[in-house]
């Protein structure tokens, strides 16, 4: 499946202006990276992978929807998947995108 383009033009209005952002092709999705460290990525099989703070609020609603990521069977720690229908209003975009920005920002950069 290809990504969500309307997903990543929705993200790419988020990140307009912000320092050091950029996007990149990676795994069959669309990464928007924040000083080489990406932050959010437009998944190619549907919703919205976020790099988050590992110590993340497990009792918030939002965070509880969206699941532990994981690759080749393996758990990704610090990585969310979002369902796309999590996603469907301009808040509950931005309130994952930042959290992913904000992590991104807090780690060195590349």
């Amino acid at each position: 499946m290809a990504y969500d383009v309307l997903l990543a033009d929705r993200i790419r209005d988020l990140v307009r202006g912000e320092p050091g952002a950029s996007e990149k092709q990676m795994f069959g999705g669309l990464a928007f990276l924040v000083d080489g460290t990406m932050a959010v990525s437009v998944s190619g099989e549907g919703g919205l992978l976020v790099r988050v703070d590992p110590a993340l609020d497990e009792s918030d609603e939002r965070v509880a929807q969206a699941r532990p990521y994981e690759m080749g069977g393996r758990r990704m720690s610090g990585w969310r998947h979002v369902d796309a229908e999590a996603l469907a209003t301009d808040e509950e975009l931005r309130w994952w995108v930042d959290r992913g920005v904000a992590r991104a920002r807090s780690l060195p950069p590349r």
